[in-house]
């Protein structure tokens, strides 16, 4: 456990400094590959007006422009703090391998950076969330799902 220490070591002080130079949120993140850091991120949301430049998501953007691909299986994630939901699913969508956190969700609603109202909202019926959701022009969509699934041209992933 040393090595993963030294990584969580790592997106902790990513996450440190960035506290000290207000770039945004009190959040760090790498993505290790093969024993090597291959990308880093750091919160960026108030300086970019970026609701989604969270560290994981800017560390998992970092990795893939580094590592010239869309996936990162056989890497692993360290970041400062329990991932949110987004983050959670841009992780699942990269592939990434292992995912390795410091402080808790709990830890960061203390700080008043609460995702629980997220959380809550995915549980409840669509009619009931807070942002309505309504279904449009289906069958118009549908087609482009049958050109690609039709194309030989995709690059599945």
């Amino acid at each position: 456990m040393e090595k993963e220490k030294k990584y969580m070591q790592e997106a902790i002080n990513l996450a440190m400094e960035n506290v000290d130079v207000v770039n945004g949120g009190p959040f760090g993140a790498v993505v290790v590959k093969d024993g090597e850091i291959v990308g880093r991120g750091i919160n960026e949301v108030t300086r970019t007006n970026d609701p989604t430049a969270h560290a994981e998501i800017i560390a998992i953007r970092d990795a893939c422009r580094n590592l010239n691909t869309y996936t990162l299986e056989g890497c692993g994630l360290y970041t400062s703090c329990e991932p949110c939901p987004m983050c959670l699913g841009a992780i699942y969508w990269a592939n990434i391998s292992e995912l390795y956190y410091a402080a808790t969700k709990e830890d960061a609603a203390r700080a008043d950076f609460s995702d629980a109202f997220i959380y809550k909202e995915f549980s409840l019926p669509k009619d009931q969330r807070k942002i309505p959701s309504t279904q449009l022009m289906r069958e118009a969509a549908v087609k482009v799902f049958e050109k690609w699934m039709a194309s030989d041209k995709k690059t599945p992933y």
